[in-house]
């Protein structure tokens, strides 16, 4: 099983539940599940956590991090216009480039995932189906591509993290 996280997974864990200088014992076990193989990160999604200025862009950016979690591969071409295709556009005339900006790197992230059935997406975004091209939320692209996806904390319990003894 790989996990596919994200960037919003890493910016909320940050931001909301454990801050990279009062819980370090969580950034060193996510590097630990990408040393395992575990959690891992597509090329597009560290990129946008990266790009900022900021403490977890500085962290993810560290050789041994970025080595943890990077998944090593680049994306399939033909599966990121079929994730458009089927999961965003679905042949509707009005998909516009502002649809394609809305999306962002998720198409990306969904692509990856569609290469092996042992891959789930990592998202903290919510099901919304009633939202429509750029819109859409990754779980019902997801849902509606047959691609597995869970939330954040499913796998911190599925992998047994735990600060408990530290």
């Amino acid at each position: 099983m790989i996990y596919l996280f994200d960037a919003n997974t890493l910016i909320q864990a940050k931001n909301e539940y454990y801050p990279l200088e009062h819980i370090p014992q969580f950034w060193d076990w996510i590097v630990e599940q990408g040393e395992l193989g575990l959690i891992k990160m597509p090329f597009e999604i560290y990129d946008e956590i990266s790009a900022y200025a900021d403490d977890l862009s500085d962290w993810i950016k560290d050789e041994d991090v970025k080595s943890a979690l990077l998944l090593d591969e680049a994306v399939d071409p033909a599966l990121l216009q079929s994730v458009m295709e089927n999961g965003y556009q679905a042949n509707d005339p009005a998909f516009t480039e502002t649809d394609v900006e809305k999306i962002g790197r998720d198409a990306f992230l969904i692509a990856y995932a569609t290469v092996d059935a042992e891959r789930i997406v990592v998202t903290k975004e919510a099901s919304r189906p009633s939202k429509q091209r750029g819109n859409r939320k990754i779980p019902d692209v997801c849902d509606d591509m047959g691609i597995a996806w869970t939330r954040d904390f499913e796998v911190y319990r599925a992998l047994g993290f735990s600060l408990a003894g530290k």
